[in-house]
């Protein structure tokens, strides 16, 4: 097929799926309460739905006042059912597919429930939408023109009682028609390839001649695979080898700690950067400008949208609210209620909202990867942001980095306790501590208030970690690629001990 007649098919897709776009633009609370409206309709008959009584749901009121929140755990039981072969328990139609998933909190697996109706509504939608954001901003684009280097799920695929389980990437690529992996590298076959080493060597010498034009993947593994392209081909940038490459389409974790690599092997002022909010539970927002943090929150995708303000969040008082309740510039843990049977479910993310008319926001963190053991409420937002500014004044690069508390004993005053992997480390420790810390009282007022004076926070302790402690850590747990993330913060000491006994 010709390119511009890729364009001229996608520019018309564009224009249609943009109408839909705007009626959810000008009318989100309508689209969204006619959507848990069908939501309900749908699971009626369901175990769940007839407990709850869904088919006498008249109101968002009459559903969050009768449906309580849930967590994964509250779930378990249900999706062990569901594992074994049981349907119509918390949604109507067979759930075949189930998303397995370590979380980033333990390293217990979770297993999501993945419908056909989040296949196609949600996740592939998405995709389609990304892709006509993208083209709508950027008419001379030469997108269709080569090939898109995907870096997915680095398990395979397991089967057992007729459910399939495996990483969320894994079950896309097995899902998608057979025509997309034509514009696709590598194949299906390396995708899916288990070993994350061999599968890195594979990818290097099935892409190093395709005509790539762009990428998508979680920015901390395509770093890896960019560098191991680099090492093998000899070129010193990405370019070099790819030089019609065009846009990165990232996410899974913040990029903001990982911008200036990029930047430094993407050497290219015109080069795009698009970033995407998904998950095994959902997709659910998409960057649909151009040189924009911001994302869009999609509300047409089957899911109904919930956020509890972070300041009750866990307490007595803790509130949960409907989108049309939501302040720009405040904190919320994101509540979900989705077409593959989640109810009013944690997915335990927290989003900032940059924007409600559309809605926009930005991803600050995760409910349970945050400091608040001395009341300084330090967010992964406050903390990468903090070490970009550290990193561009003084021309040092962070690879990785987890921070925990020191706690207090007796009259000693706790602290926070940073172990970072350089990949051009500090000339000065001392002076990077301090611009680190100056850094984190600009940002976050709690955290200046406890350090004031040492009142209650001492200066952090700055550790540097060894070469690739954060991959031998991941290796050890067999949690090498896809979604598998180094948890940045902690309220207790668990992962950075664990991390010390490998320094």
């Amino acid at each position: 097929m010709q390119i511009p007649l890729v364009n001229s098919v996608a520019s018309w897709f564009l224009k249609k799926r943009f109408h839909q776009i705007d009626l959810f633009l000008k009318y989100p609370y309508d689209v969204q309460n006619e959507l848990l409206i069908n939501l309900l309709e749908g699971a009626k008959n369901t175990e769940l739905g007839l407990k709850y009584d869904f088919k006498s749901i008249e109101s968002y009121r009459e559903f969050a006042n009768r449906v309580p929140v849930s967590t994964y755990e509250m779930y378990q039981e249900l999706i062990e059912r569901s594992l074994k072969g049981e349907q119509n328990i918390f949604w109507s139609k067979p759930i075949k597919w189930f998303a397995k998933s370590s979380g980033t909190t333990n390293s217990k697996s979770k297993f999501i429930p993945v419908s056909g109706a989040s296949l196609e509504n949600c996740h592939y939608a998405a995709g389609k939408d990304l892709l006509c954001m993208y083209l709508n901003n950027n008419p001379k684009s030469e997108l269709f023109n080569g090939k898109n280097l995907r870096l997915g799920g680095s398990k395979e695929l397991y089967e057992e009682n007729g459910a399939v389980f495996g990483d969320l990437s894994a079950i896309l690529i097995d899902n998608m028609p057979f025509w997309a992996e034509f514009s696709s590298t590598p194949s299906n076959k390396i995708s899916l390839m288990s070993n994350w080493e061999a599968k890195m060597r594979a990818i290097v010498e099935e892409t190093r001649h395709e005509n790539v034009t762009s990428l998508a993947g979680v920015p901390s593994w395509m770093l890896v695979l960019l560098n191991t392209v680099l090492e093998t081909t000899g070129h010193s940038n990405v370019l070099d080898l790819w030089p019609n490459l065009e846009v990165y389409f990232h996410g899974g974790v913040s990029f903001m700690p990982y911008e200036r690599e990029y930047k430094k092997i993407i050497p290219s002022t015109s080069f795009k950067y698009y970033e995407t909010y998904n998950a095994s539970e959902g997709f659910f927002a998409i960057q649909d400008r151009n040189h924009s943090d911001e994302l869009m929150l999609m509300l047409d995708y089957g899911i109904f949208y919930e956020f509890i303000p972070m300041e009750t969040y866990g307490t007595k008082n803790q509130k949960v609210i409907p989108l049309y309740e939501v302040q720009k510039g405040k904190n919320y843990a994101m509540i979900i209620t989705t077409n593959a049977g989640l109810w009013r479910y944690q997915i335990g993310d927290t989003v900032r909202f940059t924007c409600i008319d559309p809605y926009r926001i930005v991803v600050t963190g995760r409910t349970k990867h945050f400091i608040n053991v001395f009341g300084e409420e330090l967010i992964i937002e406050n903390t990468d942001k903090a070490l970009k500014i550290v990193a561009k004044k003084i021309a040092c690069e962070v690879r990785d980095y987890t921070v925990a508390p020191i706690f207090m004993k007796g009259k000693e005053k706790g602290a926070h306790e940073w172990l970072i992997e350089f990949k051009k480390p500090p000339k000065d420790l001392r002076y990077f501590t301090e611009l680190l810390d100056n850094a984190l009282k600009a940002l976050n007022s709690d955290y200046e208030a406890k350090r004031y004076n040492n009142t209650t926070l001492n200066i952090p302790k700055v550790r540097i970690a060894r070469a690739e402690l954060f991959h031998d850590w991941l290796k050890a747990k067999n949690q090498l690629g896809g979604q598998h993330k180094v948890p940045r913060l902690s309220n207790s000491r668990l992962f950075i001990e664990a991390l010390l006994k490998l320094s």
